[in-house]
């Protein structure tokens, strides 16, 4: 999703082979990814712009972690349900199309991730601990959002904070 659409659309072919934990399609994922994040840090080494694309979902993820507790949601698990709740919110903006959302949500599906919040876990209680969050600046939640065509994202606070409230709504479960 993160600046590579070729290389999500090969993860979206190759994703059983990945969940099997096929040794050449692990060697090729780990390699790419690697390198990817390896151009995006040479870009920007203190983190001031496009290097904090690379935390798409960990803002909500964070929350996650911080709500369940240390060791109830691996790390990516957390950042998977999070991804969700971004391209949720980026398709309630208008910024990504249904498509792309069905499309990020599946990938993650097909991987065994989770995609739902945790039980229990009231949008009051996103908003509590993601007021927390590193990425807050002058007061104001920014997140990593999806935006425009496939490997398209934005690290930005503005955004309609009631579409926030609409998907923390629609994410939570009771």
């Amino acid at each position: 999703l993160i600046m590579d659409a070729e290389f999500f659309e090969w993860q979206e072919h190759h994703i059983d082979a990945l969940v099997r934990r096929d040794p050449t399609a692990v060697a090729f994922a780990v390699e790419r990814s690697c390198r990817d994040k390896a151009d995006v840090v040479k870009r920007d080494e203190r983190e001031s712009g496009v290097r904090a694309t690379l935390n798409l979902g960990h803002t909500f993820g964070h929350a996650i972690e911080t709500h369940a507790g240390y060791g109830t949601y691996l790390h990516g698990e957390a950042v998977s349900i999070g991804t969700a709740m971004a391209a949720d919110l980026s398709t309630r903006l208008g910024w990504i199309d249904d498509a792309l959302r069905d499309r990020a949500t599946q990938l993650l599906a097909d991987a065994d991730l989770p995609l739902t919040c945790p039980a229990g876990m009231a949008p009051d209680d996103f908003m509590r601990i993601m007021a927390l969050d590193k990425k807050v600046a002058d007061g104001q939640l920014r997140l990593i959002l999806l935006r425009g065509d496939l490997g398209s994202c934005v690290f930005t606070a503005d955004f309609d904070p009631a579409a926030l409230d609409a998907t923390l709504a629609h994410c939570c479960r009771p």
